[in-house]
């Protein structure tokens, strides 16, 4: 089975515009052509040929996985504008964030935890070998330093 085919027939089925409409709707530039749409030379010839030259008919993960990402990026830059879009909306709607982050649910020990530790200090205490590679990080999320070979 190729799961790459199936994750495309389920966004097509469920009626997911493709990827220059997508962002369209989200007042951004299409891509006007395929080279424009990723910086691998290889890959704008590859969808060049899977698309039999329409750009207009890139589905939207095959382009989103397409574009270049920016620097000191994990995902492109149309993923991370819906995932800053969603962000607050999964953060306010989660009851665990909201009416339920209280002492009687979490304990007041529970709550004193969370506030006194980051994602660096949960990775640090379960991988204490990145503590090199993360010392000049606050943010888990930022750029880690690369750390040396083992040897």
């Amino acid at each position: 089975m190729d799961l790459g085919a199936v994750d495309i027939l389920r966004i097509r089925e469920l009626g997911v515009p493709r990827y220059n409409e997508f962002r369209r709707l989200l007042h951004l530039s299409p891509a006007e052509d395929f080279d424009s749409l990723t910086d691998n030379p290889v890959w704008a010839e590859e969808l060049r040929r899977v698309y039999e030259g329409d750009i207009e008919r890139v589905d939207l993960m095959v382009g989103m996985f397409a574009e270049p990402r920016p620097k000191g990026f994990a995902f492109s830059d149309t993923a991370f504008r819906i995932f800053v879009l969603m962000a607050s909306r999964r953060l306010n709607s989660d009851r665990f964030l909201t009416k339920d982050y209280t002492p009687q649910v979490y304990t007041q020990t529970g709550l004193d935890w969370i506030e006194n530790n980051s994602m660096v200090s949960v990775l640090l205490r379960h991988f204490p070998e990145l503590r090199s590679s993360m010392k000049t990080v606050d943010n888990a999320f930022a750029p880690w330093k690369a750390s040396s070979p083992a040897r």
